[in-house]
C-alpha cells in the first residue's frame, strides 16, 4: 500500500512539473519555424502553418510515375506522359514527395547545403510517404542513395541522399555498393546535355555487389533532368540489376520547360 501511494505521489509530481520544464524552455529557446524563423507554439512541430500550407501544395497534385513531372493521371498512356513519351528513361518509375517549389525547395537546400541536417527527419517523412504512394512500393529489394564523390563528400560533411534512405531501411536494406568514380561539375548550372555529358561513366559498383537479379530503388534528393538517375540505372543494370526505380524528395522543371 505504502510503495503505491509513493509511486502515485511521484506520478503527480511528474505531471506537475513537466508543463513548467515545457514552458522555461519555450520562454529560454523560443520554438521558430524550420523554414521562415517565425515563433511557433510547440505544437505546431517545428513548421509554422503558414510554410505548412506552402509545402501541402507542394505536395498536391497528380504526377507521371514514368518522369516524376506534373501530370493528369488521364494523360498517362503506359506509364508515360507526353513529355516524356519519346524520351529515354533508364529507370523503370519514380516517386516523388512534390515538386522544388517554395518551401520544399527551401527545405532541400537548408538541409543539404546549410548543415541543417536536422530536417532530415521531415524529408525522410516526406520520401517515406511517397514511396508508401507508389505503384512499386512492395517491390524494392534494396536502397540504393546516390553516391557522391568522396571529394565531394568531404566539403558538405555527409551525403543528404544516404541520410534520406536511412529513413526507408525498414522497408528494405540499404546498398553502398554504387560509388562515383569521377569528380564531376555540379548539375545545376548546366544544360539538360551537358549534365548528361557531365555524368557519363561518372559510376561504378564495387566487386562482389549484390545488385544481379534485384530490384533496387535508387534514393536522392532532387532531380531536374534525370542525368544523373539515368546514368546510375544504367550502370546498376550492367550489374544485373532486375529493375531500377527513383525514390526522390523534388522534381524539378528544367528551364524552358515549364
Amino acid at each position: 500500500m505504502v510503495a503505491i501511494t509513493i509511486r502515485d505521489m511521484g506520478r503527480h509530481v511528474v505531471r506537475r512539473v513537466h508543463p513548467a520544464i515545457d514552458a522555461l524552455n519555450h520562454l529560454l529557446w523560443p520554438a521558430v519555424c524550420d523554414c521562415c524563423a517565425t515563433a511557433i507554439a510547440h505544437a505546431d512541430q517545428r513548421i509554422c502553418r503558414n510554410c505548412w500550407n506552402e509545402l501541402l501544395a507542394c505536395m498536391a497534385g497528380d504526377y507521371c510515375p514514368g518522369c516524376g513531372r506534373d501530370a493528369s493521371r488521364h494523360a498517362i498512356i503506359d506509364n508515360r506522359c507526353a513529355r516524356c513519351d519519346g524520351t529515354r528513361i533508364e529507370f523503370d518509375g519514380i516517386a516523388r514527395a512534390g515538386v522544388y517549389e517554395n518551401v520544399l525547395r527551401d527545405l532541400i537546400l537548408a538541409f543539404k547545403f546549410r548543415d541543417r541536417t536536422e530536417l532530415a527527419p521531415r524529408l525522410r517523412m516526406l520520401a517515406d510517404a511517397a514511396l508508401q504512394g507508389c505503384p512499386f512500393s512492395t517491390e524494392v529489394d534494396i536502397f540504393v542513395p546516390v553516391p557522391l564523390h568522396w571529394r565531394r563528400r568531404i566539403e558538405r560533411g555527409y551525403n543528404q541522399s544516404a541520410i534520406i534512405a536511412r529513413g526507408l531501411s525498414r522497408l528494405a536494406p540499404i546498398d553502398t555498393d554504387l560509388v562515383r568514380i569521377r569528380y564531376t561539375q555540379r548539375q545545376w548550372t548546366l544544360s539538360p546535355a551537358k549534365r548528361r555529358k557531365n555524368v557519363a561513366g561518372a559510376f561504378a559498383v564495387r566487386k562482389h555487389h549484390k545488385f544481379s537479379g534485384k530490384r533496387v530503388c535508387l534514393v536522392d534528393d532532387i532531380t531536374t533532368s534525370h542525368a544523373t538517375l539515368n546514368e546510375c540505372a544504367k550502370t546498376l543494370k550492367a550489374a544485373g540489376a532486375e529493375k531500377v526505380f527513383a525514390c526522390v524528395i523534388a522534381v524539378a522543371v528544367p528551364d524552358g520547360q515549364a
